[in-house]
């Protein structure tokens, strides 16, 4: 919708929370429908173009009111993994009561988000982090794995999840799934959850599934999580789990004191997605997902993945020196530095990587500073770089434009100034 038609949408909405709140006392205290009334009441899928708001808002008061509740989409894709770690060493304690607390070990690598390493301090167990390289597009291959595990091995160390990323925070890297995914299967008792918490949303596009690996994550993974938050439209926070089996996560985390059962509960006719996450309540992110999904359609959403993937790839054609990728492009996002390509013979000699990487840490401050971007910082084995990322669903071509013009503006004043010094 156009700002016109979202200001209208707005109006609406507060007459009907008004109208919602002066009915209130004739509204039953608790849903009287029967659970899983709503699966049969709405489609299976999203409608492939998107649908005018009064028609959502309309569904609204007449589905989704009567039996208010609740989803299992965590807060944070930091959340979704800390739960997935948790149901996996429930799972691998039980099959091996014998192996200590202390020999337990969370795979990562060097290029996973810190969500793996903060989870170990959070339940006391080391995270190892595997190296990967740039000679394999910072993505962990299968034979490094299974080199760790051999390692670990003769320690007496027992890995029992490996957290995979799709796409990760500093350079946009795909883990190898496939490979992964055999050496997983091969030992049995690791848990293979994927992060997908930015590119995930990009499985919405059919063409670019084999390079999300659908297939793999299909065949090999125990949970994979994605967040609408961050490139799928849907406001903070909203971020999707799913796991292969879902016993091994409730069984994990099932503590029912009296007062929280029910009779659908012990019934067994209702999900209690309290016990698939750490809190016990927690707010209605479905219904925002639900907005979304009606309000753009399939191909709206689609339409927003591949826009903001054609103006990266407008980016990265803009680049030339001193400007120069260091990863290649992924989806949306672009990691680039400044790297002079000519310098006077007397200084090209006395040039280190300290020094590019205080030139390039001078650049990004004055970028920083200026009040109509924001980029950001990343290290790349050691390297300082900079990353940009395009996921705003009103970014044009002409902010694309604006942003290069105020980035070289920027790099002129930088390495003058690097090479006065």
């Amino acid at each position: 919708m156009d700002i016109e038609q979202f200001r209208k949408a707005g109006y609406q909405a507060i007459d009907r929370i008004c109208d919602y709140y002066y009915s209130l006392e004739k509204r039953p205290v608790s849903s009287q429908v029967q659970p899983g009334y709503l699966r049969e009441a709405l489609p299976p899928n999203a409608p492939e173009a998107g649908e005018v708001f009064e028609k959502i808002a309309d569904d609204y008061q007449q589905l989704i009111i009567p039996g208010i509740g609740g989803g299992v989409i965590q807060t944070t894709a930091s959340d979704a993994a800390l739960v997935s770690i948790v149901a996996a060493r429930s799972v691998f304690v039980k099959q091996h009561p014998h192996i200590k607390h202390e020999d337990l070990v969370i795979y990562t690598t060097t290029e996973t988000h810190s969500l793996g390493q903060k989870a170990g301090l959070i339940l006391g167990v080391r995270c190892r982090a595997l190296k990967v390289t740039v000679e394999d597009n910072f993505a962990l291959r299968g034979s490094t794995l299974l080199t760790a595990l051999e390692e670990d091995s003769k320690r007496g160390k027992h890995p029992f999840i490996i957290v995979a990323t799709v796409g990760t925070t500093s350079s946009g890297a795909i883990d190898r799934l496939d490979e992964i995914g055999q050496v997983v299967k091969s030992h049995g008792s690791i848990w293979l959850h994927v992060d997908a918490a930015w590119a995930g949303v990009a499985l919405a596009c059919p063409e670019l599934r084999d390079t999300v690996q659908l297939d793999s994550i299909n065949t090999y993974a125990d949970s994979f999580c994605t967040n609408f938050h961050k490139w799928g439209l849907v406001n903070f926070d909203a971020s999707a789990l799913w796991v292969r089996n879902r016993k091994n996560l409730t069984d994990a985390l099932d503590i029912t004191p009296e007062f929280l059962r029910s009779k659908h509960g012990d019934e067994g006719t209702v999900i209690d997605y309290r016990n698939w996450h750490l809190g016990l309540g927690r707010r209605f992110r479905s219904l925002k997902v639900w907005f979304v999904l009606r309000s753009y359609g399939q191909e709206g959403f689609r339409k927003h993945i591949r826009q903001g993937i054609a103006l990266n790839k407008y980016f990265v054609s803009l680049l030339r020196p001193p400007f120069t990728l260091i990863t290649e492009p992924s989806f949306a996002l672009s990691v680039f530095r400044l790297e002079p390509p000519s310098l006077p013979a007397e200084q090209a000699s006395q040039v280190s990587k300290k020094s590019l990487d205080d030139l390039n840490r001078d650049f990004y401050s004055r970028v920083s500073a200026c009040p109509d971007i924001l980029i950001t910082q990343t290290l790349i084995n050691g390297m300082f770089c900079l990353r940009f990322a395009v996921g705003a669903v009103r970014t044009e071509k002409r902010h694309i434009d604006q942003a290069w013009a105020l980035l070289q503006s920027h790099a002129e004043v930088s390495i003058n100034s690097w090479i006065g010094s």
